[in-house]
């Protein structure tokens, strides 16, 4: 019994995040798994504006499966327990509701069924594409994630508090799970539609999960969730440290390119996030990964790059279930109580002085910015009554580019409704002030930074972009009581293009 005991702690690994900053501990039991995405270069409906039969949806469905059923022969080969597509993989997007009918299926509720649309094909009509998935699983022996358009038929009510469209039926943007031998185990509808009218915002909030051998519980949200508490929050609340995370992303920087704000909401939630998106370059899509709260592996092409498909693959840790304080709130982070930050000569914490601001629009909202013109500096800006502190130094004296610190507290209205508090250094698109705000994807100029925010939220996502849209890991992330949330990160491998603290005020959405 001894000799177990030694063997069981000998198999507890304790890993360091970001020097010290985090102590996520994992199973003894399965303390790894390989997760695999693939970011697809969806064949496309030319004319989703027009009806077509049951059949012909069925041969353009079967292109994109046809891909599917490639690259999870590849992923299995490579070890993946777990294979995720991304939104609108499979019959693509831009569909009006009557058009996108021929490709509805209705998707049993696994909570009340068990099915297996592989071994049971005949239980379930016009399942096609179910089947399909369903098989792909158990063909490869691994779990499988994949989106689809879900119809369920809806009693019609004279009620004007009914929730049922018109036409007595919900059209669902739908997330569906299989297990290793092709069991359905999990139906999500996705809550937070962007410009989606084929489908339905279900009538309530749907909290998804299943279960594996390997790794536990993962949880499902589908793309513009991700802004939103519900469900994306409620999941983390809930213990969840597997996310997974389709999504047909169009890239906006500098604050929200895919892989950007994939890795800050790992960071920000301190959860694995298994990530995906379409890969369309007219529309600016691109960009997928698999993350954890210590680690990135991912993809995002760039201009000119060949317009195909891309599979990772990646080992992850087992993320331990965080534990939950009396009430059902989270756990609090574990962070580093080390104050001893400064760029300065003197780092007795003097107040910042003053310097000019000006107003700039980025993200269609208006920031408050100082310019960064001195070799080093410590900076303080404010929107309204939130403020943003900057201390940094430049590693190289005579950089050309222009670089400012912004500040915004306020609700985001273009494309979306939500309320922000975000603290960014950015490099500006041009040598005018007006030009901070704009996209940039290169920069030369490198930075010692540390950026810190006072914020009125918990929930704060933090990233670092370089040039070339290259990831780096913040060299340590503190969160304090009152709110302060500082990132402070040191030998910039690339030429930063931007630094965030992209704070969500959930609670102020709807006011």
């Amino acid at each position: 019994m001894a000799h177990r005991k030694e063997m069981r702690e000998k198999m507890l690994l304790v890993i360091t995040v970001f020097a010290s900053i985090y102590l996520v501990s994992v199973f003894a039991v399965d303390t790894s798994y390989v997760a695999a995405v693939y970011e697809h270069k969806v064949i496309l409906n030319p004319d989703p504006h027009t009806p077509v039969s049951r059949h012909d949806a069925l041969q353009h469905m079967k292109k994109n499966l046809d891909i599917y059923e490639e690259q999870a022969a590849r992923a299995a080969q490579q070890g993946a327990q777990i294979l995720v597509f991304p939104e609108d993989g499979i019959h693509g997007f831009n569909f009006t509701r009557s058009s996108i009918v021929g490709y509805l299926e209705t998707i049993p509720n696994p909570q009340e069924e068990s099915w297996n649309p592989c071994t049971e094909p005949e239980r379930h009509n016009n399942t096609e594409v179910l089947q399909r998935l369903s098989c792909m699983a158990r063909r490869n022996n691994l779990y499988l994630v994949a989106n689809m358009p879900d119809l369920q038929p809806c009693p019609l009510k004279t009620s004007p508090s009914s929730t049922c469209p018109p036409d007595g039926r919900w059209q669902f943007n739908t997330n569906v799970a299989f297990r290793s031998d092709g069991l359905l185990v999990a139906r999500y509808h996705k809550h937070n539609l962007y410009f989606e009218a084929s489908c339905d915002t279900p009538p309530e909030p749907e909290i998804i999960t299943f279960d594996t051998p390997f790794a536990g519980k993962f949880g499902l949200f589908i793309c513009f969730d991700i802004l939103f508490h519900d469900p994306t929050v409620l999941l983390v609340q809930r213990g969840v440290r597997q996310l997974i995370f389709p999504t047909a992303w169009m890239n906006q920087l500098p604050l929200l390119d895919s892989i950007q704000f994939q890795q800050a909401f790992s960071l920000g939630a301190n959860v694995t996030l298994l990530a995906v998106n379409i890969r369309n370059d007219r529309l600016i899509m691109t960009g997928s990964g698999i993350y954890t709260p210590f680690s990135a592996t991912y993809h995002h092409a760039r201009k000119g790059d060949p317009e195909e498909g891309r599979l990772l693959v990646a080992r992850v840790p087992v993320l331990e279930p965080p534990e939950v304080e009396a009430g059902g709130g989270e756990s609090t982070i574990s962070v580093a109580t080390d104050s001893g930050y400064c760029y300065q000569d003197n780092c007795d914490d003097p107040p910042p002085p003053s310097y000019p601001t000006f107003i700039s629009s980025m993200m269609y909202d208006t920031f408050t910015f100082v310019l960064l013109n001195e070799t080093q500096g410590d900076v303080k800006v404010c929107n309204g009554t939130f403020c943003c502190r900057l201390q940094y130094r430049w590693l190289l004296q005579d950089h050309k580019e222009l670089y400012a610190v912004g500040a915004f507290a306020g609700i985001h209205t273009v494309n979306g409704r939500y309320a922000l508090q975000v603290c960014a250094v950015v490099r500006c698109g041009g040598l005018d002030q007006s030009s901070c705000g704009q996209e940039v994807e290169e920069a030369e100029s490198k930075m010692d930074f540390l950026l810190e925010g006072n914020f009125e939220t918990k929930y704060v996502y933090p990233s670092i972009l370089t040039s070339r849209l290259v990831l780096e890991q913040p060299e340590s992330l503190q969160k304090a009581p009152d709110g302060r949330v500082t990132i402070k990160h040191s030998n910039t491998k690339g030429g930063l293009v931007t630094a965030c603290l992209y704070g969500r005020m959930y609670h102020l959405d709807n006011e």
